[in-house]
């Protein structure tokens, strides 16, 4: 088969731009070869290589007493006590869902179940943060259904409980949604697999299932803006099978107990090009392979084509050559596939044979070390003009207006779709606050969460991100759990813009003056930039994920408030309004700037609260759509009314940070007033659970006309 003419505009389909080709030429002294430029490509986009985003990246705080790996492997590794470990990570998956809802959800599933056992992790919660157009956009139905019934179709049938998450509606995302999927799992802390090869003439082996011409170039287009070409581009969508991954996380933790492994690596955007790559890169080391060995699905596949293939549910590994015949038999017992591709070379070199050819041979390092890095420039997001008059509202029609929009409305649609049981050690399931999940055999616990609200973002990306911080600390401490570390997804448009590389800057300064005043370091991430259509971006949106622990169940915050129960806010209620939900939903206004995060308030009422957790039913951190919520949720999920005595717009809507809801038992809140006082918190008390109707400051309607419209509004928004 001849190989195509390498022209400018094959070079630009690969993505690179011509001086990053000029740089090709000078690192090679030749013009690549068709499969070289493929692998230059896959290598140096932005999703692989991070060129836009690694100078502010590592300007974050990724380590703690309590960290045993940081960024830079497959995910995150936490110390949770007795020898154990946390293993964490978010992944966007946003344009293949774009173009394909129901395979690109499921395969972002797959692929952040991978880089969880792949380290040697047993999965055990998975979460999701879905950002979608407005419902009445003509693809938002579409896109939604697909999203979470691939979500459900390949978490279920793997059997991992989704435990947790957020969903909004927004017309920026008409064109992109964002599509953010996490996992963690557990491992003993002395038994941690990473990636980087060491030795030379070692072998290096393929595992799983066979290789297909799904998704080859999935990379590239997800380093891409979309245009009015996206159709074109469904071939570059993975297609999943999680009965097949079920299998291989077995049959990995099955090797891994053997003492086979010297190496392992999940072969995700880009293949076997990322993952032969960066296990030589970490190592110091080369990589021969010979593609004739790859397990093929398909007839007559070019090197090309397997090279850049993103065929699900496959594996890398560097295998201690003593061990060949256990791990082999260990595969073929679980029914996959097992095939000596290659071996680690001691020169610096990617050296690809398929037939009697050399396909491709560079130079390693190149490929991975020394990808282009860019300083791009940007302008800071400028002050946003101050808020105008908001109107006094009608507390009661306030409130509706939330309930009855999608984004807050009861999102029991989406997750009874997935399985927040299977395992059986939930021990609280998605709909309120963080999900959490036993630590099976121990009396121990973790507590998951994601958050970000993409308006504070783009009115202030330095408050917005420590805002998505801090609410993600809130809704740990929320179960009374000590928020552990942090993962990030950092959604944006296009980074070439100065002032779309501004969102993302001031975004990365707040979330690490966050995470470093909460300690809650960074241990891992993504990155998803040119998020845009037609030139028009998303909302910036850098999602956090979230995981506290529990040293004991008894230490959990989670019942229901009850029949004449106290309801308490901890913390100071300014009234603000600035891009607050009330704004969006009940006026159509996104106005004024974010509210301020005061991390030393959040760090004391966090600790107030978990220090007081004996004298609380339950708590709830106040974010969108304030007190008055907050408190509708509360009650609505313990089937009572509730009556708020704080009057106006801003007391009841506000947006302040650093506050909780309690619910709290009359007999208890002399001595929660006291704990306050002595620990210089501020509590207020803001009126009573009970009864069968909602009174928001003598305005009243029936809880049970509440809640249909509650529990009725998502399906009614997207047809469901």
């Amino acid at each position: 088969m001849t190989e195509p003419e390498i022209t400018p505009e094959l070079i630009a389909a690969h993505g690179l731009k011509p001086d990053e080709y000029q740089r090709i030429l000078e690192i090679i002294g030749r013009a690549p070869t068709f499969t070289e430029l493929g692998i230059f490509s896959a290598m140096w986009n932005e999703h692989c290589s991070y060129k836009s985003s690694k100078k502010w990246l590592r300007t974050l705080p990724t380590t703690g007493p309590q960290v045993i790996c940081g960024p830079g492997e497959n995910a995150g590794v936490v110390d949770i006590g007795d020898g154990q470990a946390v293993i964490f990570k978010m992944e966007s998956h946003n344009h293949p869902s774009y173009i394909e809802p129901y395979q690109g959800a499921a395969t972002g599933v797959g692929g952040i179940l991978r880089d969880v056992f792949t380290m040697g992790a047993r999965p055990i919660a998975a979460m999701n943060a879905l950002s979608f157009g407005m419902p009445d956009h003509p693809k938002t139905a579409h896109i939604v259904k697909g999203v979470v019934e691939g979500i459900g179709g390949y978490g279920n049938a793997f059997g991992v409980p989704t435990v947790g998450g957020e969903v909004r509606f927004h017309r920026a995302y008409n064109g992109n949604c964002l599509v953010n999927a996490f996992a963690a799992g557990l491992a003993d802390a002395d038994k941690i697999f990473y990636s980087a090869a060491s030795g030379v003439g070692m072998p290096v082996v393929y595992l799983g299932a066979k290789t297909g011409r799904d998704g080859v170039g999935g990379a590239t287009m997800a380093s891409a803006e979309f245009d009015d070409t996206i159709e074109e581009k469904r071939p570059t969508v993975q297609v999943g099978d999680p009965f097949t991954e079920k299998r291989l996380l077995e049959a990995c933790l099955e090797l891994m107990a053997s003492d086979s492994v010297i190496s392992i690596q999940d072969m995700g955007a880009a293949g076997l090009t990322c993952s032969a790559v960066e296990m030589g890169d970490k190592g110091d080391l080369g990589i021969r392979l010979q593609l004739d060995a790859v397990p093929q699905r398909e007839a007559n596949m070019t090197a090309y084509e397997m090279m850049l293939s993103e065929s699900q549910e496959r594996m890398l590994m560097v295998l201690k050559p003593e061990k060949e015949a256990v791990a082999r038999a260990i595969f073929e017992k679980w029914d996959l596939d097992f095939a000596i591709v290659g071996e680690t070379i001691p020169e610096d070199r990617f050296l690809i044979l398929h037939g009697n050819e050399v396909k491709a041979d560079l130079p390693l390092k190149a490929l991975s070390g020394t990808a282009p890095e860019y300083d791009r420039p940007w302008i800071e997001t400028p002050a946003a003009a101050p808020l105008g008059a908001v109107p006094e509202v009608d507390p009661i029609e306030g409130l509706k207006a939330l309930i009855g929009s999608p984004s807050y409305a009861h999102k029991a649609w989406v997750w009874e779709q997935y399985d927040s049981q299977v395992m059986a050690d939930t021990v609280r399931a998605p709909g309120l606050g963080a999900g959490v999940v036993r630590v099976h055999g121990t009396p121990k616990a973790l507590a998951f969460t994601s958050d970000v609200t993409p308006r504070y973002v783009k009115a202030n990306p330095f408050e917005g991100g420590k805002q998505a911080v801090a609410e993600a600390y809130r809704n740990l401490t929320a179960v009374g759990a000590k928020p552990l570390a942090t993962t990030d997804n950092m959604n944006f448009g296009n980074p070439e813009k100065p002032e779309i590389m501004g969102q993302f800057v001031g975004a990365i300064k707040g979330i690490g003056a966050a995470v470093a005043a909460l300690d809650m370091p960074i241990v891992s991430g993504n990155v998803s930039l040119y998020n845009e259509t037609d030139g028009v971006g998303i909302l910036p949106t850098p999602t956090i994920g979230a995981v506290g622990l529990l040293t004991s169940l008894d230490e959990l915050i989670a019942g229901q408030p009850e029949e004449g129960d106290l309801a308490l806010v901890i913390g100071t209620t300014a009234g603000h309004l600035g891009q607050s939900a009330l704004l969006a939903e009940m006026f159509g206004r996104e106005e004024g700037d974010a509210p301020p995060v005061d991390l030393e308030a959040e760090k004391r009422h966090g600790e107030f609260l978990r220090a007081n957790r004996k004298l609380v039913r339950t708590a709830a951190d106040l974010s969108d759509g304030g007190l008055a919520l907050a408190a509708f949720e509360m009650a609505e999920a313990a089937g009572l009314g509730l009556t708020l005595t704080p009057s106006g717009t801003a007391a009841l809507f506000g947006e302040d940070q650093a506050r909780y809801l309690v619910a709290c038992a009359p007999e208890r809140a002399k001595a929660l007033q006291a704990a306050a006082e002595a620990a210089g918190v501020a509590l207020q008390e803001v009126g009573r659970f009970g009864g069968e109707a909602v009174t928001l400051a003598g305005a009243s309607a029936p809880l049970a006309d509440l809640s249909r419209l509650y529990r009725r509004a998502f399906a009614e928004a997207i047809g469901g």
